[in-house]
């Protein structure tokens, strides 16, 4: 009985944290998916919250009873929830390191910043960005969240500007190309007059227009996507702990769950006296 105490005491122990863990997730992807002035990007990051929210919830709510009130079936529907997890994160876990082994920003000569080439990257990630139904949202997203706006107030010299060090998504959606050959004129400001004969076909899609710049650019795609590959890696690596936690715990519901079939054996039996331990 002592290891059937300990079992579910840390099983109901560990499933209570996570169920309050859960609450603000629900809650916050229930809160962005219905305010007002909710952004494109708080509206596509809405579902995942939510989805991830009610799933944490309703298993953790299934191991704090199941442990607690020593509820053998909801210990088994707890375990199976827990093994498909596992599996999950370990697909989730080998797909993301695969796809972001490859691809990095190209060093320019004379600048602090890098920029990026959209076909330097895993096949899956450029076409989920190029895609023009995730683009159009991506690229809304970009707008709303304003990614160049601390840049457009800037009133620096050309020098100061090259030796910025520019985010990828900066570098690739708020300037042209350097191959553009085009004058800086301060902030998101570009003067298309210096261009010598670029083949790039950015060059034709930069605007110094604030809600147009180059957001319709191959190399704006690109720092995404460079970008989804850094988030990715620390998302993959965050997910080989957590991985490591589960499977603990996984093995601790396990102990749980056979040592309440036991307990359901003896209390069926009549009591642990009429099961011989009088």
């Amino acid at each position: 009985m002592a290891a059937f105490r300990l079992s579910n005491n840390v099983i109901g122990a560990l499933n209570l944290v996570t169920l309050l863990l859960s609450a603000p997730i629900l809650g916050g992807g229930v809160w962005m998916a219905t305010r007002g002035d909710g952004s494109e990007c708080d509206r596509h990051l809405s579902s995942p919250a939510i989805a991830l929210g009610a799933v944490l919830m309703a298993v953790s709510l299934a191991g704090l009873v199941g442990a607690c009130c020593r509820v053998t079936w909801l210990l088994w529907v707890y375990l199976l929830a827990m093994f498909a997890l596992i599996v999950l994160l370990l697909g989730f876990t080998a797909f993301a390191f695969a796809v972001t082994n490859k691809g990095a920003g190209e060093a320019v000569s004379g600048r602090g910043y890098r920029e990026y080439r959209l076909g330097d990257y895993s096949t899956w990630l450029q076409r989920r960005v190029e895609s023009s139904k995730n683009w159009d949202k991506i690229r809304s997203c970009l707008a709303g969240a304003g990614v160049c706006g601390s840049l457009q107030g800037r009133n620096e010299t050309w020098a100061q500007f090259v030796a910025a060090d520019l985010s990828p998504v900066q570098s690739g959606c708020c300037k042209p190309p350097t191959s553009c050959n085009f004058t800086y004129g301060g902030g998101t400001r570009w003067g298309k007059t210096a261009r010598m004969g670029s083949a790039d076909p950015d060059c034709d899609e930069w605007s110094n227009d604030a809600d147009e710049l180059c957001f319709g650019c191959q190399s704006c795609k690109a720092g995404v996507v460079a970008t989804l590959k850094k988030d990715w890696k620390r998302v993959a690596i965050v997910n080989v702990v957590f991985l490591s936690f589960i499977v603990v715990v996984y093995f601790v519901g396990c102990c749980a769950f056979k040592n309440s079939r036991r307990d359901s054996v003896y209390r069926r039996a009549g009591g642990w006296k009429q099961a011989g331990y009088a």
